[in-house]
């Protein structure tokens, strides 16, 4: 096989390990590209294609989320990893692992990770790399990478998320929910959402966003019945997706460009948490972007053109 067949047959693990080290879509691209740059350029071919090509996009992530972090720190408001509508490598093996791994649940959760117990932790525990492979890709001896390992199970089991098994049952919960979310329905809504529930969004600082997270079933509840009849009124269409494994769903304007996405986390048949994600720079690769200023300003003239109580 030549090395673009080799390569092209490789891409969907690639991009798959680089995205959950980076919880981005655009950056995982990129350093698959420079991963394929570097295989490209080597005048020698590599005993084992999959172990060289894992390793140097994994060395890439791992220097690329270093720089982010930094980024991430004068980030304006919450930020979300960018939304995935599915996820291109499949192992029926590795089917649960796989899965939990890219919620936005257990990305938020990989934020606790230093970049190097991050790496070593998806590449054994979801990837299943042998320990030989995994010290090679992050260029640490076995022994370390074992230590690394045992540090970030500890953080990653003590706020494991959970969800509900049942996919059918997650799939009927989140239909309910958008129902009742495009008729504003606020009683509707607070019978889906745990008592604990939270909204949180992100815009970034480059979209309209929530000035804080929003918790407590009433007052989620009475936030979104507020606001999304409102969608309604000026044209914004929900396109039920799941999203990192999730229910979920696409908000799209008029014209059909990408407005902002929807997950949400489902335990013990009631929703825990919903994640919206408005920052223009994280839509990009969803298709073409809306201009949400521009929709809230519309957003805003229908409120009100809306007749009081009582009226």
């Amino acid at each position: 096989m030549s090395k673009v067949g080799e390569f092209e047959e490789l891409r969907p693990l690639l991009f798959s390990i680089a995205y959950r080290i980076l919880g981005s879509v655009s950056e995982a691209e990129d350093a698959v590209q420079e991963a394929w740059l570097r295989f490209d350029g080597s005048a020698t071919l590599p005993t084992s294609t999959k172990a060289f090509l894992s390793a140097t996009v994994t060395r890439i992530s791992i220097d690329v989320l270093r720089s982010a972090r930094v980024r991430r720190e004068e980030y304006v408001g919450p930020w979300l990893p960018e939304p995935l509508l599915s996820d291109p490598y499949q192992d029926p093996a590795r089917a649960v692992e796989l899965a939990d791994s890219v919620s936005m649940a257990a990305l938020l959760l990989l934020e606790r990770l230093s970049p190097l117990e991050r790496a070593v932790f998806l590449l054994r525990e979801v990837f299943a790399f042998g320990f030989d492979e995994v010290a090679e890709a992050v260029g640490r001896s076995e022994a370390a990478c074992r230590q690394l390992l045992v540090r970030a199970r500890r953080h990653m089991e003590a706020g494991r998320p959970r969800f509900a098994a049942d996919r059918a049952e997650r799939q009927e919960l989140a239909t309910r929910f958008f129902d009742a979310l495009k008729d504003g329905d606020v009683g509707g809504l607070q019978d889906l959402l745990a008592a604990d529930v939270r909204l949180v969004g992100d815009g970034g600082g480059k979209a309209p966003q929530l000035a804080n997270t929003v918790a407590g079933a009433a007052n989620v509840a009475r936030v979104l019945g507020a606001f999304f009849p409102l969608l309604v009124r000026v044209e914004v269409s929900l396109e039920p997706r799941e999203i990192n494994g999730q229910p979920g769903a696409v908000a799209r304007d008029r014209d059909g460009k990408v407005l902002h996405t929807l997950v949400l986390d489902v335990l013990d048949g009631r929703i825990q948490t919903i994640r919206g994600v408005i920052n223009p720079d994280k839509l990009s690769h969803l298709g073409p972007v809306a201009d949400a200023w521009a929709i809230n300003r519309e957003l805003k003239r229908a409120r009100r053109r809306m007749p009081s109580p009582g009226a």
